[in-house]
């Protein structure tokens, strides 16, 4: 007998005709590789074990005439159960290459092999045992039919149990590496469509599917359902509520598995329940299939696993709303507006604009009704952005009373916003009529950076704000270099000051009947070059925006009472020193008793000292100024109202100011030597009369307007016909020169 030749019935014997297996229907299949270089092998082996049927399965046969085809095969169907493989081939070992092939190279631990060979010679069984790593080995002459059905099914079964452990083991290597991946997820929407994914890799499934929760923005549960994690085609309605993905058996599914709060098994689709009490999820994944028996279980552990990690997830989401949604209105706040703008200018910029919209005194709601209709008006204005807006623009509240939008240009303008505040808005039972004032900018123009972004608009907006007439600003560049040179300005305020550059002059003050100087104004001046100066219509605001106009306030009374008492030493004791006082510096609680400390400190009269405030400090908050003055003039200090008639606003609050003297402002007195043009400083100095008030006219350059205030009976009068503002050493040299105090006019 050569070498190849075998005994070719030998899986035919009649001791094997009395085997029988019970009857099943197979659902599946092992993929078993025959590995023969003798075609009548792969013909005998088939027909024998044909009918087989293994743990419910039938065998599917596959064939390999060579050692390098069982490779190249194998290579490509990592999950074929069992190789019977022939020792002697294309040499009198390949077999045994193949076995180690198969265990090295392909790294297939859990394939079972079975060795044949029909010479034993070749390859003693003992030895082949020994070194290589194979399941069984058999003579051809030995496998009848019994003994091949027999070693087969004993195969199959070991290759299912090493197959399930190591399943189990890498799913559990899984379920630590996705429950770690998805406890580092912040985000809900992160967290749900890594559950997604993580479940489809469990059971080997490139399964797609969504996640559901009935929650809402503010992390309130309601009735509605949203899809909060998606994969696959269902990727694009995450965030969108279930019933747009107008499936109504993924609709069904999962809302009876968040009634049920149970796992649900078809099989065509599974819906697993996660969550507890408080926070609960459904689930859906398509699988075409029932789902085995091992990877329940495997999703049993995972989602016990990830249940904790869903829970804090859903906790964590209500504080991220609490830090992004404003809770009023349900809006986005400051934060996420900021990110908002961001990625609008990044992706499209092109014909879109913020606006803020700043709600003009809102304040006065609030005080005058309460804060209960205060917050139904902020409401009321909401819902009415949303309404003409809602549709094509971003809507938040990054402000008590400031709203913003971003959203096409053409549907941002300020027509379109002025018509949102035509009607009145509804706050409980109140009507209320509010206007608002608009800053806007357009995004191509803009910054990349949101919060750049967000200090554009309010550049804008405060431009709206100080712009008398307009309600609304466009963003332009040159806004920006306007506030970058008020900033550099007052840094170089805030140095000078502390370097004690500031310098006070004076301009005399006269009485018209006696001729005689009566007192000085105290004017502010900051040196900037060698004889240039800084006009104080500049600085005055800048210091009074940052509020270091209260320190510079006090300096100023300082240096006034300092000069009130240098006078009185030169015998000049009875000229009074009148100084400006803004608003920042009533509103300060030290305001008052800094004054009186001042004034006492310096030991001058109070009657010496007189403040001068303007119609509008007068109009900001009436009552603060009002009660500061009456305290002030109790302690003696005199009282001027200064720029009278100009905001035509005052006279209501006239008889409650403690005042001693009207200045009539320098814009009437250009005027008063033309025809008619003295009504107004006439009926200002009437005025004063008539309630008892002396008056002083400020601005008085010529002959002609002296004239005129002399007729009107005006008082008292400054102005550069007499003397210019001057340092304190070159006033001391005026008073000298005019030892009487008299000026010829």
């Amino acid at each position: 007998m050569t070498p190849k030749e075998t005994d070719e019935g030998f899986l035919f014997l009649a001791e094997d005709d009395s085997t029988q297996l019970p009857s099943q229907t197979p659902i599946g299949a092992w993929a078993i590789l025959i590995v023969d270089d003798d075609q009548e092998i792969h013909t005998v082996t088939k027909l024998a074990l044909n009918d087989l049927i293994v743990l419910g399965k039938r065998l599917e046969f596959h064939h390999a005439y060579s050692g390098q085809q069982a490779i190249d095969f194998l290579r490509k169907h990592a999950d074929t159960a069992l190789v019977l493989l022939d020792v002697v081939m294309e040499t009198d070992n390949a077999g045994l290459q193949v076995v180690k092939r198969i265990r090295d190279e392909l790294q297939l631990d859990e394939l079972r092999i079975i060795l044949r060979t029909g010479q034993p010679g070749y390859a003693p069984e003992e030895s082949v045992i020994k070194e290589y790593d194979i399941n069984d080995y058999k003579t051809k002459t030995e496998l009848t039919r019994s003994k091949l059905v027999t070693t087969i099914i004993s195969s199959i079964r070991s290759y299912q149990q090493i197959k399930t452990i190591n399943q189990n083991r890498r799913g559990l290597q899984k379920i630590i590496k996705a429950g770690a991946n998805l406890l580092e997820q912040h985000s809900l929407h992160e967290f749900s469509e890594g559950v997604v994914t993580q479940i489809s890799s469990l059971i080997g499934l490139h399964a797609e599917g969504v996640l559901c929760a009935q929650i809402e923005d503010d992390g309130t549960a309601s009735d509605k359902i949203y899809v909060l994690g998606a994969a696959g085609n269902y990727a694009p309605f995450i965030k969108c509520q279930l019933e747009r993905l107008d499936n109504k058996r993924i609709v069904e599914q999962i809302n009876l598995c968040l009634k049920t709060r149970q796992h649900i098994f078809a099989d065509s689709d599974t819906v697993l329940y996660l969550g507890n009490d408080k926070h609960n999820a459904a689930v859906y994944i398509e699988t075409n299939r029932p789902i085995e028996e091992a990877d329940k279980q495997l999703i049993e552990v995972f989602l016990s696993n990830i249940s904790v990690g869903y829970e804090n997830v859903a906790l964590f989401q209500q504080l991220k709303h609490a830090a992004y949604i404003d809770p009023l209105t349900k809006t986005p706040n400051r934060n996420e507006f900021i990110q908002i703008l961001q990625d609008t200018r990044r992706f499209e910029p092109e014909h879109m604009v913020a606006v803020l919209v700043d709600i003009d005194h809102f304040s006065d709601v609030n005080d005058g009704l309460g804060q209960d209709v205060g917050n139904e008006l902020l409401i009321a204005i909401t819902l009415r952005l949303i309404e003409h807006f809602g549709a094509s623009s971003q809507l938040g509240r990054i402000g008590a009373d400031v709203f913003a939008l971003v959203g096409p240009e053409q549907e941002l303008t300020p027509d379109k916003l002025t018509a949102v505040f035509a009607q009145p808005f509804q706050a409980s039972e109140h009507s209320l009529q509010v206007n608002a004032t608009f800053g806007i900018c357009r995004l191509r123009d803009a910054a990349e950076q949101g919060m750049v972004i967000m200090k554009q608009v309010y550049i804008a907006l405060n431009k709206a704000k100080k712009t008398v007439g307009s309600h609304h600003q466009y963003y332009e560049p040159t806004m920006e270099e306007e506030v970058t040179e008020r900033l550099t300005m007052l840094r170089m305020l805030r140095a000078d000051f502390a370097l004690d550059k500031l310098e006070l002059w004076y301009q005399p003050q006269l009485c018209l009947k006696t001729k005689k100087v009566v007192g000085m104004e105290a004017l502010l001046r900051w040196p900037h070059q060698p004889g240039q100066y800084i006009s104080p219509a500049v600085f005055i605001p800048l210091a009074e925006y940052s509020g270091l106009i209260v320190d510079i306030g006090l300096w100023v009374l300082e240096q006034a009472c300092k000069q009130l008492q240098q006078l009185s030493s030169l015998g000049c004791g009875a000229l009074r020193i009148a100084v400006n006082v803004s608003m920042p510096q009533f509103r300060s609680p030290q305001f008052v008793p800094a004054v009186i400390e001042i004034v006492e400190r310096y030991q001058v009269k109070p009657q010496l000292l007189e403040l001068e405030i303007t119609e509008s400090v007068v109009m900001d908050e009436p009552r603060i100024v009002i009660d500061a003055l009456e305290a002030l003039k109790r302690f003696g200090i005199k009282v001027a109202i200064d720029d009278f008639g100009i905001g035509f606003s005052s006279l209501s609050y006239l008889q409650q100011l403690p005042l001693d003297r009207i200045k009539v402002d320098r814009a009437f007195v250009n005027t008063v030597a033309t025809e008619g043009g003295g009504l107004i400083a006439a009926t200002i100095v009437s005025l004063g009369k008539r309630i008892g008030l002396s008056t002083i006219a400020e601005g008085v350059e010529t002959e002609a307007q002296l004239q005129a205030i002399l007729a009107m009976g005006c008082d008292e009068v400054q102005g550069y016909l007499f003397a210019k503002p001057m340092p304190a050493p070159q006033l001391i040299e005026y008073l000298r020169q005019n030892q009487s105090g008299c000026i010829q006019f």
